[in-house]
């Protein structure tokens, strides 16, 4: 497994789909080259990753914030995600909960377990094989300059939904 980060949150109005990219943390640091993880979600999804990233509370508890609140008042914290299968368009992710020293691993969609990472600051985790198969390599400027704005937006713009389907055509 691999630690990763939430490279950037690009979220649209539906019908199209919002833009989770995750980058391995290795990749982060001094690079000309990073490798980062595409992941479609939907536009409510976006938006409760977008209030984790920016420790935002509402008035009212989302769904997240509800289940964050039972946890903790059940002394469970969330120990880490893994994000280790890919069918498709589809990814698969697994949502470890640590209670009083006891594991609990639970099925989860990848927006809601890092979601619910980013709340705890837990380590998001990606499988080499899923990192392999979805990884697209993007330029970026030398260290604290930033990323090439242009390419990167070249890059977001060529995406969509087909990239993420089967094709037979190219032999996948």
């Amino acid at each position: 497994m691999v630690p990763v980060n939430v490279y950037s949150l690009i979220i649209t109005e539906p019908p199209a789909p919002s833009l989770l990219l995750l980058c391995p943390d290795e990749d982060t640091v001094g690079k000309t080259q990073i490798r980062v993880i595409p992941i479609l979600i939907g536009a409510t999804e976006a938006a409760q990753i977008g209030a984790a990233l920016k420790g935002v509370r509402m008035e009212r508890p989302s769904t997240h914030d509800l289940f964050m609140d039972a946890l903790t008042n059940l002394d469970t914290l969330v120990s880490r995600v893994e994000i280790d299968k890919v069918e498709g368009k589809s990814f698969f992710s697994t949502l470890f909960l640590r209670e009083e020293g006891r594991e609990i691993a639970l099925d989860a969609r990848p927006s809601d377990s890092v979601s619910l990472a980013l709340r705890q600051n837990a380590p998001i985790l990606i499988g080499e094989r899923v990192m392999e198969e979805t990884a697209h390599l993007l330029s970026v400027k030398e260290k604290g300059e930033g990323a090439d704005l242009a390419e990167f937006h070249s890059f977001i713009e060529g995406i969509s939904p087909d990239d993420f389907i089967e094709n037979e055509d190219k032999g996948e």
